[in-house]
């Protein structure tokens, strides 16, 4: 690793929060070198730790996070809180990859006590609203707190970890809901085909676009009034939303000053989660998205790829990236210890970057070029990926990039126009 990729690596920081807006008494408002950063966003946990966490007073909390739940002085929330003496904590719920992110792809930490706190962690990945509503009850939860950074699209687990938190909620005797909001990192645009009811999942369960555009607590206040109602029986009755301070939705994560904490282990910088509403649908295929390297999801590739890939790629001249060839030897997932070829996606201007268009067109070239070393998963699993049977059966019969986008443009518009009123920042 050279000099200056290695420095990049080892100032990854957080999906945290500035230091501005913080109360004296805190361990960010003591650090005057925290300016340099040229923080500008306030995170709902740093905006509740300010308040020296009033909004919890007296309440016994259950609260749903992970790695990503971090303060500008790079405190977990719950080791403040927890430090604070002021908060009750009387249980901790990890998504997958679990409370302190030490699990792979589809995995949790299981059950429990945390070293650093000494409190329970409940797993509560992969399970039912009931049973994480009978794991509320078990530790005598009055009040759920959720507080996970996000990255932006359907296919991402968090979102639907807020969903069952807040179905939860309800079942265990509609418990308040409080959301610690955070900046959507992609910014706060939709784009992408809705999910296909058929094609609910894990990794999809409610008709939102590909790439939502919404916070955590945006989309908390649009499930609440749309699809909890009709599952759940009721809305939670009491939602509150910490809100983000000095975001827009025309705000990327690397305009924010905010740390970059990976929400995952395969997503590693900003630039990862920009490329990953399109490159994750090789999710869909049994080609490498580049887990078991050092840019998951920004290196693609598969055995016996060659250089016509990334150029038929750079044919297309799409605006903010340009495709590296490139190859590679995946530590493990698909294609372990065997030489593939490949591109790295480059993105030159992040703001002018389209990820969904870069996806399809990196799959309608795999398939015209490569048509018999490129395969889709057994499973359909890109159906779940994409959210219907479209793009697999149009990369299939060649259709090109531009009918397939243009496929998905009236639903894309049809939820711009239905999460308009739960949209919190302008």
């Amino acid at each position: 690793m050279d000099g200056l990729n290695r420095r990049r690596f080892l100032a990854a920081g957080a999906l945290a929060a500035p230091a501005l807006g913080l109360g004296a008494g805190t361990a960010a408002a003591q650090q005057p070198e925290a300016e340099s950063f040229g923080r500008r966003v306030l995170t709902g946990a740093d905006v509740l730790a300010a308040s020296g966490w009033k909004a919890l007073a007296g309440k016994k909390v259950g609260i749903v996070t992970n790695p990503t739940g971090m303060l500008s002085d790079m405190r977990h929330v719950v080791d403040a809180m927890a430090d604070s003496k002021k908060v009750n904590i009387v249980g901790i719920y990890g998504p997958e990859h679990g409370f302190r992110g030490t699990a792979q792809a589809g995995g949790s930490e299981g059950e429990f006590d945390d070293p650093r706190t000494g409190l329970r962690v409940y797993d509560a990945y992969h399970i039912t609203a009931a049973e994480l509503a009978a794991k509320y009850k078990k530790a005598g939860v009055d009040t759920i707190v959720f507080d996970i950074g996000d990255a932006g699209v359907r296919f991402y687990t968090y979102i639907w970890m807020l969903y069952t938190a807040m179905h939860a909620a309800v079942l265990a005797g509609n418990l308040p809901v409080i959301v610690l909001d955070r900046p959507n990192p992609i910014g706060g645009q939709a784009f992408g085909p809705q999910l296909d009811p058929k094609h609910a999942s894990l990794v999809g369960r409610k008709p939102i676009a590909l790439r939502h555009g919404m916070t955590m607590g945006e989309l908390a206040r649009l499930y609440n009034d749309t699809f909890l109602p009709q599952e759940a029986g009721s809305k939670v009755t009491k939602l509150d939303v910490i809100e983000v301070r000095g975001w827009r939705r025309d705000t990327l994560f690397a305009d924010t000053g905010l740390l970059w904490v990976p929400p995952s282990p395969n997503v590693p910088t900003p630039d990862t989660v920009l490329a990953y509403p399109g490159t994750c649908l090789f999710e869909g295929t049994l080609w490498s998205e580049g887990r078991g390297t050092t840019r998951p999801f920004e290196i693609i590739g598969a055995p016996k790829v060659d250089w016509k890939w990334a150029e038929a790629l750079n044919g297309y001249r799409m605006p903010g990236v340009l495709f590296r060839e490139t190859y590679f030897q995946p530590t493990f997932n698909k294609h372990v210890g065997v030489n593939c070829g490949g591109v790295q996606l480059m993105i030159t201007d992040r703001h002018r970057f389209e990820p969904i268009r870069a996806g399809v067109a990196m799959l309608v070239e795999a398939k015209r070029l490569y048509p018999t070393l490129f395969a889709w998963r057994t499973d359909n699993f890109i159906a779940k990926l994409w959210g219907t049977d479209r793009l697999k059966d149009m990369v299939e019969r060649g259709a090109g990039v531009d009918e397939i986008v243009g496929t998905y443009r009236v639903e894309e518009a049809e939820f711009r126009k239905h999460r308009a009123k739960y949209l919190i920042y302008r």
